[in-house]
C-alpha cells in the first residue's frame, strides 16, 4: 500500500483537487508525534474563502474512515494523519522484500524514449572538473528515467567540429610536433592550442587562417580531415580512460561532425520556410519578435555554427528515436543559445519543439575564477579521480588494513565520493572547486551512504541471513526508529518520480543520506542480533529492506555499493 497516495485519494474524494497535485502537497512531519503524513490546506483558502486553519478543521471532520488510519487531527493549517504503525511496517516491508532492488520501479514511461544529451567534451581539450557536472548529472538522469520505465538514449554530443579545429591545425603547423603529440596526447594538443591564442592576441590574422582551415574541413579537404581525425582519435583514447573510471557508457557518440552532411538541408528548409535572412553577409533567423538576438545559421565566411548543428541534431534525433523528450545538460550560461534554437525549431512548424528541454547547471569555478582551457586554468578529471582513489586507499590502510580487495573498494568509494559530491547540491547552484571539500569523506557524503550500506550487509552476515524468505512479525517494529525507516522506504518511488519531474538527481542523493541517517538511528536504538528469533528476524528484515533501497538509490546516481568497507 502506498500510504501517501491512498490518503491523497481520500482527500480527492471530498475536495476538488487533482490526485497528482494532492500527492505532491503531502508532507512527512519531522516529528512523529505530529503524525505520519500531513496535508497543507492553503490551496483551498481562495476557493472556499476561509482561513486555512478552519479548512483543516472541516477537512479532518469530513475525512472518510479508513482501516489503515488511526487518527486524523487538524493542526493549524494542516491536517495530520496517523497511520496504524503495524499496517504501515507490514505493507512496506512486504513490498520491498518481494521486489528487492526493483522496489520503486515504475512503468509510467513504458514504450517511450527519452534522449539525454550529456558530457559532450571538446575534442583535443582536456577533460576537466567542469565536465564532471554534465557527465554525472546526465548519467543519473539517464538511469532515473530508465527506472521509471522509459527507454533512455544516452548521447555524447562530442565537440568534434568547429573553428577550434581550424585553430588547432594552424597551431600544429606552426608549433606542433607529431612525436610529442603521440607521446603526450591531449596535454600536448592543449599546449599548442593555448599557444595559438597567445599568438593570435599579437597577430589576429591567425584567426582568419583558422577560419579558412575550418571551411576546408567542411568542404572535405583531405589534409584538413586527416589532421582532424588524428586529433579525434587521440582525444577519444584519453576520454575513454576517464569514462571507464567513472563507469559511464553512452548509446551514441554522434558529435557535431556527424551532422556535417545534414547542415545544408537545414539551411535549405529554413530558406524554403522564409525564415532565413541575410545580415552583414551572414545568414540568420530573426528572433526580434521574441525579445532575443538573431540566431546565426551561416557565418560571413560560409562556416556553420553551434546552432546550425544543434538544429540538425534535433531533427535527426526526432526521426531516429521519436523521443518524448530530448534533454540537454549544459551550463546555465548557455540558456540563451538553447532558447534561440528551440524557438527556431518552433518557427519551422515542429510541434515537438516543446519537448526539447535545456537542463542547466551552475558553473564550476576554481578558487573563484572561471575555468579556461585556453588559459590553462583547470583541474584535470583524471588527476582528480586518481587522487580520490588514493585518498580512499590511505583511509582503508589506516582503519581497516585487513580488508579484502582494497584496490577495488578504494576505486568504488573514491569515484563514488567525487560523483556524490557533485550530485548532492541542487544542480543550478554554482560550485567553487575545492580539493578538501571534494575529497571529504565525513558528513553527508557518498562514503557515508556506502558505509551505511556495508554496515547493513555486515549485520545480515552476522545474523546468518543471506535472504529473507519469511514474513517478519511486525509487532516488533512499531518503535519510532523502525517506523521512521519504513516511512522513508515507503517514499522512495515518489522520490524517484520527483527527481525525474524536476530533472534533479540531488533529490535522490539527499534521500539516500536521509535513509542512511534513519537507518543508523534504528541500528543504535535496536540490537538486531538478539536471542529472540522473532525479534531478530523482524529487525533483520528491516535491515534487508534498507540494503535493497540504498543500493538502488546509489545505482541511480551511478555509484557502486560495496558490501564491505
Amino acid at each position: 500500500m502506498d500510504f501517501k497516495t491512498e490518503i491523497a485519494k481520500l482527500i480527492c474524494s471530498i475536495r476538488e483537487i487533482e490526485l497528482e497535485e494532492a500527492i505532491s502537497l503531502m508532507e512527512v512531519p519531522t516529528h512523529t508525534e505530529m503524525g505520519d503524513y500531513a496535508f497543507p490546506c492553503f490551496k483551498f483558502a481562495k476557493i472556499l474563502r476561509k482561513a486555512p486553519p478552519q479548512i483543516a478543521v472541516d477537512l479532518a471532520g469530513e475525512f472518510p474512515q479508513a482501516g489503515f488510519i488511526k487518527q486524523v487531527t487538524p493542526v493549524g493549517a494542516y491536517v495530520n494523519f496517523f497511520v496504524d504503525k503495524q499496517t504501515l511496517v507490514k505493507n512496506v516491508l512486504a513490498e520491498v522484500i518481494e521486489k528487492r532492488e526493483a522496489y520503486g520501479f515504475s512503468t509510467i514511461g513504458a514504450g517511450r524514449n527519452i534522449c539525454v544529451d550529456y558530457s559532450s567534451p571538446n575534442i583535443a581539450k582536456p577533460f576537466h572538473i567542469g565536465h564532471l557536472r554534465s557527465t554525472a548529472i546526465g548519467n543519473a538522469l539517464y538511469k532515473i528515467y530508465n527506472f521509471l520505465g522509459y527507454n533512455s538514449v544516452g548521447i555524447n554530443h562530442l565537440g568534434d567540429w568547429g573553428t577550434q579545429f581550424g585553430k588547432l591545425i594552424v597551431a600544429y603547423k606552426n608549433w606542433g610536433d607529431a612525436a610529442a603529440i603521440e607521446a603526450s596526447g591531449i596535454e600536448e594538443l592543449n599546449r599548442i592550442y593555448v599557444k595559438f591564442h597567445d599568438a593570435a592576441d599579437e597577430n589576429p590574422a591567425l584567426n582568419d587562417e583558422a577560419r579558412l582551415w575550418f571551411v576546408k574541413m567542411q568542404e572535405g579537404d583531405d589534409e584538413a580531415l586527416r589532421l582532424w581525425k588524428w586529433f579525434y582519435d587521440i582525444s577519444m583514447k584519453e576520454f575513454n580512460k576517464i569514462y571507464n573510471l567513472l563507469g559511464i557508457e553512452f548509446d551514441s557518440y554522434a558529435g557535431e561532425s556527424f551532422y556535417n552532411d545534414k547542415l545544408m538541408a537545414v539551411v535549405d528548409e529554413l530558406s524554403q520556410k522564409k525564415l532565413l535572412t541575410e545580415s552583414e553577409g551572414a545568414k540568420i533567423v530573426s528572433l526580434e519578435d521574441f525579445n532575443m538576438p538573431p540566431c546565426l545559421i551561416i557565418r560571413t565566411d560560409g562556416g556553420t555554427l553551434y546552432a546550425t548543428r544543434d538544429i540538425a541534431a534535433a531533427l535527426y534525433r526526432k526521426k531516429e528515436y521519436n523521443f518524448e523528450k530530448c534533454i540537454y545538460l549544459t551550463a546555465i550560461d548557455q540558456n540563451l543559445h538553447f532558447a534561440q534554437w528551440f524557438k527556431v525549431i518552433d518557427l519551422m512548424g515542429y510541434d515537438w519543439a516543446k519537448d526539447l528541454a535545456h537542463v542547466p547547471f551552475g558553473l564550476v569555478t576554481l578558487e573563484g575564477a572561471k575555468l579556461s582551457t585556453r588559459k590553462g586554468h583547470v583541474v584535470l578529471m583524471e588527476e582528480l579521480l586518481h587522487e580520490a582513489i588514493q585518498k580512499t586507499k590511505d583511509i582503508i590502510e589506516e582503519k581497516n588494513p585487513d580488508l579484502e580487495n582494497k584496490d577495488e573498494i578504494a576505486r568504488q568509494v573514491g569515484i563514488g565520493a567525487v560523483k556524490f559530491n557533485d550530485l548532492y547540491s541542487n544542480r543550478i547552484k554554482d560550485v567553487d572547486f575545492s580539493w578538501d571539500r571534494m575529497l571529504n569523506f565525513d558528513g553527508e557524503t557518498g562514503p557515508y551512504v556506502q558505509y551505511t550500506y556495508a554496515r547493513a550487509c555486515s549485520v545480515l552476515r552476522k545474523a546468518g541471513i543471506e535472504d529473507i524468505n519469511f514474513e517478519p512479525n511486525c509487532t516488533h517494529l512499531t518503535d519510532d526508529e523502525s517506523v521512521n525507516v519504513c516511512k522513508m522506504l515507503a517514499s522512495f518511488g515518489h522520490v524517484v518520480q520527483d527527481a525525474a519531474n524536476k530533472n534533479e538527481p540531488s533529490v535522490v542523493t539527499r534521500y539516500s543520506v536521509d535513509l542512511a541517517q534513519a537507518f543508523n538511528k534504528f541500528y543504535n536504538a535496536n540490537v538486531v542480533l538478539v536471542e529472540d528469533e522473532n525479534v531478530r528476524n523482524a529487525r533483520a528484515a528491516l535491515v534487508f529492506a534498507v540494503t535493497c533501497v540504498l543500493k538502488t538509490a546509489l545505482n541511480l546516481l551511478g555509484i557502486e555499493a560495496p558490501e564491505r568497507m
